[in-house]
């Protein structure tokens, strides 16, 4: 059994490894439509062919290029009203014949849509009427009885992924515009989140002069709830930072600490960032710091007045962690 495992995954690599040859003028020729579609990309596809195209149309729309699934059953009833003369029709079929992907080809042709033909038979019906034709055709099935489609919906998403990720490059799509797409995954809290979205402002935000009793700071720790506060100057420039972590320690020397002012205690000239970073960029400087991470960064503006507080629970609250 595992022998015939290690058999289908080697043949549906070849069958992968195969079409290298294949990335040439045709390809070519498919992103240059593709690119200079003032519409969408409509993908089809009838069974497996449509699951592979489903995931193809999915890649292209969350990569730049605008596009979806049409069920060709579907279009057939009605829903071909969703394509335009602008658009580019990508229609998969291994066979080339598939009943239900041919009967919407002369509509396709009278609404103006310009077809690329994904097949696996380039002297198909289907290959003959599209405008351009990518040969995704293999060997052979990994389906030691030759009969479920293995290798070759495997290879046609394979040359899916390579338009798809050739396409990408050349509209210079960034990981900001990926994350615009994604905005409920953790990439996308990566990517958009910024401290400011998150850090603690205005009220929560907690601030003590430098000559405050550490007893006194102690209350206003407590209070905000941030086990930290930030130590400023009359004009809130930051001046140190004081820690729950910061008293303990001070507690482990003398309890007389509990009356000394929070500037003996303090942390001087503790990390900082500011609040258009991104939170991801927070997360890493927390993470990294020497000798130990640290939960807690004073958020400041360009002259370095305190204008909020971040904690690492923040980040994890958010999903950024």
């Amino acid at each position: 059994m595992l022998d015939r495992a290690k058999e289908a995954l080697k043949i549906e690599a070849e069958s992968i490894l195969e079409l290298l040859p294949r990335v040439d003028a045709h390809f070519q020729a498919a992103l240059d439509m593709i690119l200079a579609c003032p519409g969408r990309i409509i993908v089809t596809g009838m069974g497996k062919s449509g699951i592979i195209g489903r995931k193809i149309a999915a890649t292209l729309a969350s990569t730049g290029t605008p596009a979806f699934y049409l069920h060709p059953a579907e279009g057939i009833h009605g829903d071909l009203g969703m394509v335009t003369g602008n658009d580019v029709v990508l229609a998969i079929s291994n066979s080339g014949e598939t009943g239900e992907v041919l009967h919407i080809l002369p509509s396709l042709r009278r609404i103006g849509a310009r077809i690329i033909a994904m097949v696996g038979n380039p002297d198909s019906t289907l290959a003959k009427n599209a405008d351009i034709v990518l040969n995704v055709g293999v060997k052979k099935e990994a389906c030691p009885l030759g009969l479920a489609p293995t290798s070759s919906t495997t290879a046609t998403l394979a040359f899916g992924d390579a338009l798809a990720m050739e396409l990408l490059s050349a509209r210079h799509f960034t990981p900001n515009q990926f994350a615009i797409y994604h905005p409920g995954g953790s990439l996308g809290r990566k990517l958009l989140l910024t401290v400011n979205d998150i850090m603690h402002k205005g009220d929560e935000n907690p601030m003590v002069p430098a000559d405050m009793s550490v007893k006194d700071a102690l209350f206003v720790i407590t209070d905000k709830g941030l086990g930290a506060v930030s130590v400023v100057d009359r004009d809130h420039h930051l001046i140190g930072l004081l820690t729950d972590g910061d008293i303990r320690r001070g507690f482990s020397k003398s309890l007389d600490y509990l009356n000394r002012p929070v500037s003996e205690l303090m942390t001087k000239n503790p990390k900082t960032i500011t609040s258009s970073k991104l939170a991801a960029e927070a997360l890493h400087l927390m993470e990294t710091n020497k000798p130990r991470p640290i939960t807690v960064l004073p958020v400041v503006d360009g002259e370095k007045r305190v204008v909020g507080l971040l904690h690492m629970t923040d980040l994890v609250h958010q999903g950024v962690v």
